[in-house]
């Protein structure tokens, strides 16, 4: 049993090592939630417009350039609304739902969310930001079946990823929270001015630029 678990462990840490470096061939969302039949198509992170980073980070997870992985004050806040909410507030960052998506699976059971604490540890040691955001926009999912920038840019603008306006790049963040019901393809009134409030997180951070050294423009 010692040397199942060193081994499950050893695996554990391999794995995200490798990826550090391997575009991901799919996900454990892709793989459950599409049964191996989603549009994906990896693009490294110089391929990807400089507009959509800093609309997912202004989206998602403003102090994704600073924390190590976990936002406890937004973990705090959540805990505190939670209480009077009927349907639970996330808080979530990226390096987050980088590991859930990528390695485990939907649910909200302390079990699952003890892995994934786990997982955003690794990759946050074994990543740089850089990789954790490339990652990241490649296997979120922006609708039914369209997993990653790449396929969301030509199935919603017919355009590759590295082509897309700033605008284009809201949208498709704007639709993150529930990709299921939100829609990039149609976007309801909602989603178009959920869209117009992300253009103006990103101006005020300073647009691509906040993000530095990460992604560099």
């Amino acid at each position: 049993m010692l040397k199942l678990l060193a081994a499950l462990l050893l695996a554990s840490v391999l794995m995200p090592l490798v990826l550090r470096w391997v575009p991901p061939p799919t996900s454990a969302y892709m793989l459950r939630a599409a049964a191996g039949r989603a549009a994906y198509q990896w693009v490294s992170y110089n391929r990807i417009s400089h507009h959509l980073p800093i609309a997912v980070v202004a989206a998602e997870d403003q102090k994704f350039p600073r924390h190590m992985g976990f936002d406890f004050n937004a973990i705090g806040k959540a805990l505190d609304e939670n209480k009077r909410r009927v349907r639970p507030r996330g808080a979530s960052t990226i390096s987050q739902q980088v590991a859930k998506n990528l390695f485990l699976w939907p649910g909200r059971s302390y079990l699952r969310k003890g892995f994934e604490a786990y997982f955003t540890v690794v990759i946050e040691l074994l990543w740089p930001k850089r990789r954790i955001l490339e990652v990241y926009l490649n296997i979120a999912e922006f609708g039914n079946g369209v997993y990653g920038v790449e396929a969301a840019s030509r199935t919603y603008f017919n355009k590759p990823a590295s082509q897309l306006y700033k605008s284009e790049a809201a949208l498709l963040a704007a639709v993150l929270p529930n990709p299921s019901k939100l829609k990039a393809a149609a976007p309801s009134a909602y989603v178009r001015q959920r869209a117009m409030e992300i253009e103006a997180q990103m101006d005020q951070l300073g647009g691509p630029a906040y993000l530095g050294d990460i992604w560099p423009e």
